[in-house]
C-alpha cells in the first residue's frame, strides 16, 4: 500500500518545535497590530488514513518556492506579492448541472469537517513536495448542492482581481485561471478543497483563502484561490491546455512514462533532496485512482 494510516503526529510536530513555538509567540504578540484571532487560529483538524506517511516539507519550504503566475512568474514572487490579496470577505459560487445553487462564504467553509491530509505534491515542471494540508472532501461540498445527472464535469475559477495581482498584466494566460475536474474525479476521496497547511489558515501564496488539491495530478490542476466552481455536461476549457495544448492535457495525471515535449517525467527533484527520485504512476496513488482511466489510453488523454 502506497497511503498508509498517519502516526499520531500534530502539525505543530511536524515542525520544530523550537521554530513553531517561536513563530506562534510572535503572531500572538503581534496579533492586535497585525491580524485578526480568526488569522491565527490553529484550525481544528482530524487526522486523516488518507495520507501518506512521507515526511513533509518545511514550512518555508512550502510557502517560500511555488507556482502562482497571478503574482508572477518567479517562484519567490508570490510570497511577496501575494499579501496584497484580500481573503475576506470571500465567497465561492457553486452552480450550473446542480439543484440547489448557493454561494458559501469562507467562515462557512471552516466550519466543515476538516482533516490533516499530507499528500505528496509533483510540479509538472519535475519538482516534488509533501505538503500537509488542512481541509475537507470536495464531495461534501458538491453533495450540499445535489449535482444533477446532467454534470459530467466540474469547471473551477479563481478570483480575478488585478489590483491585487500584478501577475495577471502580463497576460501570461488568458485570466481568470481556469481548471476542470470529471464529475468522478471530483467525487473522488483523495480530492479535497484545501484552506490551511500545517495547522494553520493558507498562507496567500499557496492558495488561500481556497484551493482545490487533486494529489495524483501534476500541481497545476489544483488551482488556488477559488471563486466559482460550476457543474456542467461538456468538458471545459483549462487554461495550460487552452494556452499550450500539445503541453498539458485535460487530465495532467502523474505519468513518467509521458514526457512532457521539452523535458523528461521519468524522475522528479523533491525540494531539499540533492538527487533526483523515480516518478511513480498517479503520483504514487495508483491504487487508489488508476480504475477511473481502466480501458483509456493515457498517452492520448495525458
Amino acid at each position: 500500500m502506497l497511503i498508509k494510516t498517519l502516526t499520531d503526529r500534530l502539525s505543530a510536530d511536524i515542525t520544530p518545535q523550537a521554530v513553531y513555538l517561536n513563530r506562534r509567540q510572535f503572531m500572538a504578540g503581534s496579533a492586535g497590530l497585525l491580524l485578526p484571532v480568526s488569522a491565527i487560529a490553529a484550525l481544528p483538524a482530524t487526522k486523516s488514513p488518507l495520507s501518506t506517511s512521507e515526511k513533509p516539507n518545511s514550512r518555508d519550504d512550502i510557502t517560500s518556492y511555488n507556482n502562482y503566475y497571478e503574482f508572477g512568474t518567479g517562484k519567490e514572487e508570490p510570497a511577496l506579492y501575494a499579501r496584497r490579496l484580500k481573503t475576506r470577505p470571500w465567497t465561492v459560487t457553486v452552480d450550473g448541472e446542480v439543484t440547489k445553487a448557493r454561494s458559501f462564504d469562507i467562515d462557512s467553509l471552516l466550519k466543515m469537517k476538516l482533516q490533516e491530509r499530507i499528500y505528496r505534491l509533483r510540479c509538472v515542471e519535475g519538482w516534488s513536495m509533501v505538503i500537509p494540508w488542512i481541509g475537507f472532501p470536495l464531495a461534501d461540498l458538491l453533495k450540499q448542492v445535489q449535482p444533477t445527472s446532467r454534470a459530467k464535469y466540474v469547471a473551477f475559477e479563481t478570483a480575478l482581481r488585478p489590483g491585487e495581482m500584478p501577475g495577471v498584466a502580463r497576460r501570461v494566460l488568458d485570466w481568470p485561471y481556469r481548471e476542470g475536474l470529471r464529475i468522478d474525479e471530483a467525487m473522488h476521496p483523495l480530492t479535497i478543497l484545501a484552506v490551511g497547511l500545517y495547522g494553520e489558515l493558507l498562507p496567500n501564496q499557496n492558495g488561500a483563502p481556497v484551493r482545490l488539491v487533486v494529489p495524483w495530478k501534476y500541481g497545476f490542476k489544483s488551482i488556488k484561490s477559488i471563486s466559482r466552481i460550476h457543474l456542467l455536461e461538456k468538458q471545459p476549457p483549462t487554461s495550460w491546455n487552452m494556452a499550450a495544448p500539445n503541453e498539458y492535457g485535460f487530465y495532467s495525471n502523474v505519468n513518467p512514462a509521458v514526457d512532457h515535449p521539452r523535458w523528461s517525467q521519468a524522475t522528479e527533484r523533491r525540494i531539499g533532496e540533492f538527487f533526483k527520485r523515480k516518478t511513480l504512476p498517479f503520483n504514487g496513488y495508483g491504487e487508489q485512482v488508476a480504475a477511473m482511466y481502466r480501458g483509456m489510453d493515457l498517452r492520448r488523454n495525458f
